[in-house]
């Protein structure tokens, strides 16, 4: 069972333009989220899909100093730009990141990927089907046949949002999620905005660079609400805003 990591990663940005390359304690954001795949010391492969825009010329070249392989496709098309980046490499399965994601644990990623090689036939598994992780720590992994369909049937939002179709119309796929306890979904730790940027920014002034474990996050966090309001009131995007 050979499961390779994409993330998709793109300077354009609604709410928050250029937001995978910001510094963050002396790294990019994005340079977070390929540290944490790589120390969970899980995954088969590795690559970065980004755009052909030419403002995605920055995301490449970062992902050459990072020592990462880049995978350039469409701009709204997501979910072909993912099934085009397999295209070639020995993989059963996507582990979908987003590279607005740099407090990811490695610990996380490690067990999600233990599980779903440890279930047989499984089509898509996630810690977001019934959400207890902050926002922003979650992780999903797809098959190949079930990306592959979704890139055959899928339409409208759905392309963008890369597995949305799976498990929205499952179908004869099985599906498993992963929930921890205490549930702390309520809590934001993703980034799409500035005041996002304030409360990570605080995180990694704290902890410096290097990753937190989920629980150590969540109860730092919890002691202090002043941080958790930074950005307590964003909402995050419906997948039809996507």
């Amino acid at each position: 069972m050979r499961i390779v990591g994409i993330v998709q990663a793109r300077m354009g940005s609604t709410r928050l333009p250029g937001k995978v390359l910001r510094d963050l304690g002396g790294r990019s954001v994005l340079a977070w989220v390929v540290r944490a795949a790589r120390e969970a010391g899980a995954l088969d492969d590795l690559v970065v899909a980004t755009t052909i825009e030419r403002a995605d010329d920055a995301v490449a070249a970062e992902c050459r100093a990072l020592g990462v392989a880049c995978h350039r496709g469409s701009v709204d098309d997501v979910l072909t730009r993912f099934v085009h980046a397999m295209a070639g490499r020995r993989a059963d399965a996507v582990m979908r990141f987003t590279a607005d994601c740099p407090l990811l644990d490695p610990a996380v990623i490690r067990e999600a990927v233990l599980v779903y090689r440890a279930v047989p036939g499984l089509d898509y598994l996630s810690t977001s089907l019934v959400r207890t992780l902050p926002r922003g720590l979650d992780v999903e992994i797809v098959g190949r046949a079930a990306l592959e369909r979704a890139d055959r049937e899928a339409a409208a939002f759905h392309r963008t949002h890369v597995t949305s179709y799976v498990y929205e119309h499952p179908g004869d796929a099985r599906l498993l999620g992963l929930t921890y306890r205490p549930s702390a979904d309520d809590l934001r730790v993703t980034l799409d905005t500035e005041d996002d940027w304030k409360l990570i920014s605080r995180v990694v002034a704290e902890f410096g660079d290097r990753y937190v474990p989920v629980k150590a996050l969540v109860s730092w966090l919890r002691a202090r609400p002043e941080v958790c309001g930074l950005n307590a009131h964003v909402r995050q995007k419906a997948l039809q805003d996507a």
